[in-house]
């Protein structure tokens, strides 16, 4: 208690002269940031999980090629989960004068359980979401199809016995997809009509889906027990494994929230550390005198620590709810944002932000404190500024273990921990080595420069002299600058480039049923409207049989993917060009060479471990056909462009049969193409995936700014290094130039002399985190993000200047007022 006590009374006083606010605001701004970011990572995570449950129509999606046994129905009232049932199937819609092949819906009362349905009820007025599904009787179509049969609401058309009255033109679907059955003009009706219509008979190809949602736990439980009855042609999906375009893009937002966080924990660290170290140069000699008055050096480090495990803790404590308010601020934004409700806010990112307050004081400030016991009696006697900085390489060794066991918790990614961790590790020790060896340098030289005059040869004569102190202070300045480089001008780019994964001119139109003898018609069409020649590819149905002589069976595989690619069957092509947006990565593309041979797509080969080299053999309308892999390719799904897993050589599967695909770019002002192209072509189906893009990017978009704010907060920590590590040497600073002004150097002489210090510090520190932003930018683009990133090197170079003046401008103002100070003043204050 008596230990306790005196602990409490010395942070007291420490506080009132000043001597923990800067290491009491490094604590509070990085638990803040770390919790605001995980409050904000935790609600966006789940909000946006929901959000992106609406595309699947609810929290669960049950597939099948029959209708639904009763039991799943049963089993999901039980639990108190809402269900609701749809049916996909294809089928043409006609008028007296007009038909279209069309993508039919037939739903049940209560859909959509997640997300919703637009309608417009008139055409010169705006679209509303819909609070019922269509009456008995009634179909709403989508505006494609109005216009392809040329009806209006309030109009009939055919859909197989029955005769319906178009209700309503629906404007968008949540949960519409975007594989080719999605992508036709739509129809809906209701699940009442489905019987009595007779489209759907004994062997009709169809989808019967049961939609599921309601509360978490609960859905846990309904997919436990629906796991283990699926039967044959029977599926489960939920956000995790359906939807890979959403997916996909959640999973990016994540990786970037992640480093966000990554980034700020590594900042707060230095910043931490760096103001640990002044607080131990500073109480050096409060020590000494406890230990003249019969201390026992377990009884310092007792008191000191138990100083800093209440302050710890209540600024840790202060930070956690600090950021807890400004995520609550936050979120009211990103509400507005994403049009849909954030869930509440659990504590775990609040024990969280706590737990990482604790493990950067115990690895970055307890290996200081307890130097502090060490400190000798002597110290009374011989007070010197400098300290041997070679005895703290152990502290910053054990606050580099804490900060790297840190870095993997939060990233929660194997694969971007390390690159994070280890390229951070070795920025530390580059820059270290670059600082040591440029200042042994300037040592070398500063005498045989005239420039500046004397100023400048007794600035870098004070840092050479303290180079262990230089040192930690470039790269403490030198990692704050590479982490701001990364959030501003590097992160922009990484932004950049994510939002141009679906570039501006995409294809936005996909041809299907294209007959082989149409192939020169169709080319000189496009032509003929001054379009490019269409790269047409056939499209053959094929099954996954054998690879090296091994029977492929999905049991075999434990991955839910693998499975689920087992089981279907791959669109085949062949040909002698590789396709636009294709790279071979591996092995030789097969040309106009007609061995029998493949070409695989790089993600595909890597699910099935497949090399060049392996011999694959697919089942293509019963007959067998087998081939050597040759080559591996790379390239990009969200191109919109045609594009197949296999490509075999010329003459390999040219006799099977086959229709032809391909897709196009249409401008705004070329509708009427189509609708031509259709008239022409009275068998083709062009499908408008315009809807499909635009949901992409709309998306993607949505997901930036969630990142954008979420950056913000790692900015504040990167300021806070800089700050810090410009305060770091401020007394030993102003004992030297007390001494200096004693010994009768000019205010003119020292001015010099802390610019010459400043843009030294600042030149080194700016031109090593250049170089570093831009290799560690280039390391996450191409091995966390899957991007190819190229450095913009004019708003790097001058970032780089503008982080030089900031720095050497901000140390300058934190140091002119030691010119005015009278000499004896400062003497007696650090003497």
């Amino acid at each position: 208690m008596n230990t306790l006590r005196l602990a409490l009374r010395m942070m007291m006083r420490d506080l009132r002269a000043g001597e923990l606010h800067l290491l009491g605001l490094a604590i509070v701004i990085a638990v803040a940031c770390l919790t605001s970011v995980g409050f904000l990572a935790d609600r966006v995570g789940r909000g946006l999980d929901r959000e992106a449950n609406q595309l699947l129509g609810g929290d669960l999606l049950l597939r099948a090629d029959h209708p639904w046994d009763d039991s799943y129905r049963s089993e999901a009232g039980r639990l108190g989960l809402r269900h609701t049932g749809t049916v996909l199937f294809t089928s043409m819609v006609s008028t007296g004068t007009a038909a279209q092949l069309a993508g039919v819906k037939v739903v049940g009362a209560g859909y959509p359980l997640r997300g919703h349905i637009r309608i417009a009820t008139e055409p010169t007025r705006g679209d509303a979401i819909a609070d019922h599904i269509p009456a008995r009787g009634e179909v709403w179509l989508d505006e494609r199809l109005q216009a392809a049969l040329g009806v209006a609401v309030g109009d009939r058309v055919g859909l197989g016995r029955l005769e319906f009255r178009v209700g309503a033109t629906v404007t968008f679907e949540s949960d519409r997809g975007a594989n080719f059955f999605s992508l036709l003009p739509r129809a809906i009706f209701n699940v009442e009509d489905l019987a009595e219509s007779g489209l759907l008979i004994q062997g009709s190809r169809a989808t019967w889906r049961l939609h599921v949602a309601g509360e978490p736990d609960a859905v846990a439980a309904f997919e436990r027990w629906a796991k283990t009855r699926l039967g044959r042609g029977e599926t489960l999906e939920s956000i995790e494994n359906a939807r890979p375009e959403v997916r996909n893009a959640l999973d990016q937002a994540q990786r970037f929230l992640r480093l966000a966080a990554l980034l700020t924990v590594i900042l707060a660290a230095v910043a931490i550390g760096i103001s640990a170290r002044r607080f131990m140069q500073r109480h050096l000699d409060a020590c000494a005198v406890m230990r003249c008055l019969g201390a026992r050096q377990t009884q310092v480090v007792s008191i000191v620590v138990g100083e800093f495990a209440l302050f710890g803790l209540s600024a840790a404590a202060l930070g956690a709810l600090l950021g807890w308010a400004v995520q609550l601020g936050l979120a009211r934004i990103l509400v507005q944002i994403m049009n849909t409700p954030l869930p509440s806010p659990s504590f775990l990112p609040f024990a969280h932000g706590i737990a990482v307050g604790v493990v950067l004081l115990v690895g970055f400030v307890l290996p200081q404190l307890l130097r502090l016991g060490r400190v000798s009696t002597l110290r009374v006697l011989r007070r010197e500024i400098v300290l041997v900085e070679g005895r703290s390489a152990s502290a910053w060794a054990a606050g580099t273990l804490a900060l790297l066991a840190l870095v993997f918790w939060i990233a929660g990614d194997l694969r971007l921990g390390i690159q994070v961790a280890g390229g951070f590790v070795v920025a530390l020790a580059l820059y270290a080595v670059a600082a040591a060896g440029c200042l042994h340098l300037l040592g070398r030289v500063r005498g045989a420069t005239s420039l500046g005059g004397n100023g400048w040869r007794y600035g870098i004569a004070s840092l050479v002299r303290r180079t262990g102190a230089s040192v930690i202070q470039i790269v403490a300045l030198g990692v704050g600058m590479t982490a701001l480089l990364l959030l501003t001008i590097v992160r922009a780019d990484l932004l950049d480039d994510w939002r141009a994964l679906t570039p501006p001119d995409a294809p936005n139109r996909f041809v299907i049923n294209i007959q082989p003898d149409q192939r020169e018609a169709l080319s000189a069409a496009f032509l003929a409207r001054g379009l490019e020649d269409p790269d047409i590819r056939p499209m053959i149905r094929g099954r996954l049989e054998s690879i090296n002589g091994k029977s492929v069976r999905p049991d075999d595989y434990e991955n839910e993917r693998t499975r689920r690619l087992a089981e279907r069957e791959f669109n085949l092509s062949y040909g002698s060009r590789l396709p636009d947006g294709n790279v071979v990565v591996g092995g030789r593309w097969h040309g106009t060479d007609t061995a029998a041979q493949f070409s695989v797509e790089r993600g595909l080969a890597e699910t099935f471990s497949l090399k060049v080299g392996d011999h694959v053999r697919f089942n293509v309308a019963g007959r067998l056909v087998e081939a050597p892999i040759t080559s591996i390719r790379d390239l990009k799904w969200d191109s919109m462009r045609v594009n197949f897993f296999f490509i075999a050589s010329p003459g390999l599967l040219e006799g099977d049969p086959a229709s032809l695909i391909t897709s196009f770019r249409l401008s705004p002002g070329d509708q009427g193409f189509t609708t031509d192209l259709v008239r022409q072509f009275p068998n083709l189906s062009v499908i408008d995936i315009d809807a499909v893009i635009a949901q992409m990017r709309a998306m993607t978009d949505k997901l930036i700014v969630i990142v954008e704010s979420v950056f913000a907060f790692a900015v504040l920590s990167g300021f806070l290094v800089l700050f810090s590590a410009l305060q770091s040497t401020h007394d030993e600073r102003d004992y030297e130039l007390a001494m200096l002004r004693t010994l009768g150097a000019r205010n003119a002489q020292l001015r010099r002399a802390l610019v010459a210090e400043f843009v030294v510090l600042a030149g080194l520190a700016c031109g090593l985190a250049g170089g570093g932003a831009a290799t560690l930018g280039w390391i996450l683009a191409r091995y966390a993000f899957g991007m190819v990133y190229v450095p913009d090197l004019g708003p790097l170079m001058g970032a780089m200047l503008a982080g030089v003046f900031a720095v050497v401008t901000a140390g300058w103002l934190g140091t002119r007022n030691l010119l005015g100070r009278a000499p004896n003043e400062s003497l007696r204050r650090l003497a």
